[in-house]
């Protein structure tokens, strides 16, 4: 018994963090000057930064799926933000019909994640592994909670999408009963995390832990400690792309959140046997959205992901290019940035099974890959991926549409969407335009043809459910 406690305590723990609606850009690593982010920065600077890493989807219930599942959404069913909803479906369909004013007919989302897929939770507790999800999950209630999925813990067991409608001070409504009047969601949510790290040191139980910290931030509602909002208030520069005091304060809580677990692992002696994941959900939110913003602060943009084109909820490399930091010390070179290596979200699953040396079980139906390879150093051979994202989003000025990413180029296939409802293709070479400003589909007809038939493969591998042309669109 002994010879296995101590065989599995070499196994590390992982300490999976992922923040809700960040930018590509809002951290000091990936290059922001206004929010300030030491912690973050540190645990980025201990690993490997990515400088293309992605979400397989631009919302969140669909990139949660994706990671839990490693299965592209196209497969999974779950595309969009529908994992709340009441009816229960693991299918993505055809709508019924579109308005008239839209040239496709697009697609119904599934709303959980299917319980029979072996998720990346339930591996890692056969492999050995205590599990706990704190955070958000809103990829299903019972029988596609945590609980249900694999984990040990799960706080505060909801699947809510965010802490609306006014849900960062308590009385939560996403925790009832738990919280005095004025706490903060996410100092209690890494109170909750330092604990499990305690309770479950590996020097104690013999077990290796994953820990998902899933955060509540930086999703809406806009509101954070007033005194930290002033600290900003003080630092605006309102010719800045990022000037918004009011998520700069909900970036900085996020932050003190993450540097109270990093703290604990070097507390508890574990720092150097632990997988450190930072990671976003998609990309950020930068659209005015004054129904949620504190109204003392409703004048000021939420905030930017230039230089990249428009954010979350959208096709465009603002919706799903994110930042990715991974950090093992004395495995993972310190300071390291990768600029070769595109990865997705559905790699995690995969990478995790390799780096903590667990078979990939049979009932797995990873379409990711594991990353190993480049977190040592090594070139990443796939180099390609994709996003299937088939849904009208007003807000954004999304149309139904697929992505794929092929070393510097990417491809677009927005469904049916010229006048005579037929696809309309861009192309974009994100080595020179990373902000796509320049659609070259019409200079490079050879490379159009041959990403339309990934495209196309990718659809029919994974069986995804397309948009057809609606039949009562009106010109």
């Amino acid at each position: 018994m002994l010879e296995l406690n101590a065989q599995k305590i070499d196994q590390p723990n992982v300490v999976f963090i992922m923040i809700d609606d960040l930018g590509w850009k809002d951290v000091g690593f990936m290059g922001s000057t206004y929010y300030e982010t030491p912690n973050v920065d540190a645990l980025a600077n201990s690993g490997m930064s990515f400088m293309n890493a992605y979400t397989a989807s631009p919302l969140c219930s669909a990139t949660r799926a994706s990671i839990i599942s490693g299965i592209w959404p196209a497969r999974n069913g779950l595309t969009s933000a529908a994992g709340h909803l009441k009816e229960v479906t693991y299918e993505s369909v055809l709508n019924k019909k579109a308005k008239p004013d839209q040239k496709a007919i697009d697609i119904k989302s599934a709303n959980r994640i299917n319980p029979d897929y072996y998720t990346m939770a339930e591996a890692l507790k056969d492999g050995g592994y205590t599990t706990a999800h704190i955070g958000k999950w809103h990829i299903g209630d019972e029988p596609s909670d945590p609980l249900s999925q694999g984990f040990d813990i799960d706080i505060p067991h909801t699947n809510a999408p965010s802490p609306l409608p006014n849900g960062w001070f308590a009385p939560w409504p996403v925790w009832k009963g738990e919280g005095n009047d004025g706490d903060h969601l996410e100092d209690r949510m890494a109170e909750e995390a330092v604990n499990f790290i305690k309770q479950n040191n590996p020097k104690k139980t013999g077990k290796p832990f994953l820990l998902n910290y899933w955060a509540f931030s930086v999703h809406s509602p806009w509101k954070a400690k007033k005194e930290i909002i002033e600290k900003y208030e003080a630092k605006t520069n309102f010719y800045e792309a990022q000037h918004s005091a009011v998520y700069a304060a909900m970036v900085e809580i996020m932050d003190q959140a993450v540097g109270n677990l990093m703290n604990t692992l070097k507390e508890e002696g574990l720092i150097d046997n632990t997988i450190v994941i930072f990671y976003s959900d998609n990309g950020g939110w930068y659209l005015g959205a004054k129904n949620y913003v504190d109204p003392d602060y409703v004048n000021q943009p939420l905030g930017s992901n230039y230089p990249l084109k428009n954010g979350k909820a959208s096709i465009y490399e603002g919706g799903t290019r994110v930042p990715l930091a991974i950090s093992w010390p004395g495995k993972i070179k310190a300071g390291s940035v990768n600029h070769q290596a595109i990865v997705s979200s559905v790699d995690i699953y995969p990478t995790l099974m390799d780096l903590c040396g667990i078979k990939i079980n049979k009932k797995s139906q990873l379409d990711g890959v594991s990353i190993k390879e480049a977190l040592m150093g090594k070139d990443l051979e796939r180099d390609e991926i994709y996003c299937h994202f088939p849904h009208y989003i007003k807000s954004t000025g999304n149309v139904p549409s697929t992505y794929v990413r092929k070393g510097n180029w990417k491809l677009i296939k927005h469904f049916y969407d010229n006048n005579d409802q037929t696809h309309r293709y861009e192309l974009f070479n994100l080595q020179t335009d990373i902000g796509e400003t320049l659609d070259v589909a019409e200079v490079y007809p050879e490379k159009v043809k041959a990403l339309k038939l990934l495209i196309e493969k990718h659809l029919s591998e994974t069986g995804g459910v397309v948009p057809i042309a609606n039949p009562n669109y009106i010109k």
